[in-house]
């Protein structure tokens, strides 16, 4: 999927898109989050679609994943991307994608600071906070039409 004329989305499997999607997640989870690093990385991944975010030198600047059950997870941009988009034109792929797919629903654990952005595309919140590796997450759903 072309995004505009610096970047462009690849959509696969793990094994295709794991080589640059997999420093990206370490950079944001673990380096900058300080997310377990044994936590990161989970079986979900090999069962998982997973998207990544290419700059126009195809150098990978963001990724995500949606699992079989429809859950996103996994949403990461690099921090001199954010801000201009890349992030929700995953988001906005993977809600057309589930559609495609049959899937009325998806659901997600977003961190608390990143409510407002899921919200932006539908997403509810429904219930408490919650610690999940050690940062306030709060369970959000979106209905598909």
């Amino acid at each position: 999927m072309q995004m505009d004329d610096n970047w462009r989305l690849r959509h696969g499997d793990w094994e295709q898109l794991r080589r640059q999607a997999a420093p990206i997640r370490h950079a944001v989870f673990v380096m900058e989050q300080g997310v377990p690093e044994a936590l990161e990385l989970d079986a979900l991944d090999a069962a998982s679609e997973h998207w990544l975010a290419l700059d126009e030198h195809g150098s990978a600047i963001a990724t995500g994943r949606l699992t079989p059950d429809g859950h996103i997870g996994r949403l990461a941009v690099l921090g001199p991307w954010r801000g201009q988009g890349i992030g929700g034109l995953i988001v906005q792929d993977m809600l057309s994608h589930a559609g495609a797919l049959g899937l009325t629903r998806v659901e997600l654990n977003a961190q608390t600071h990143a409510l407002a952005f899921y919200q932006r595309f539908g997403f509810l919140a429904e219930g408490p906070v919650f610690d999940d590796a050690g940062l306030p997450h709060r369970r959000m759903v979106c209905r598909i039409t």
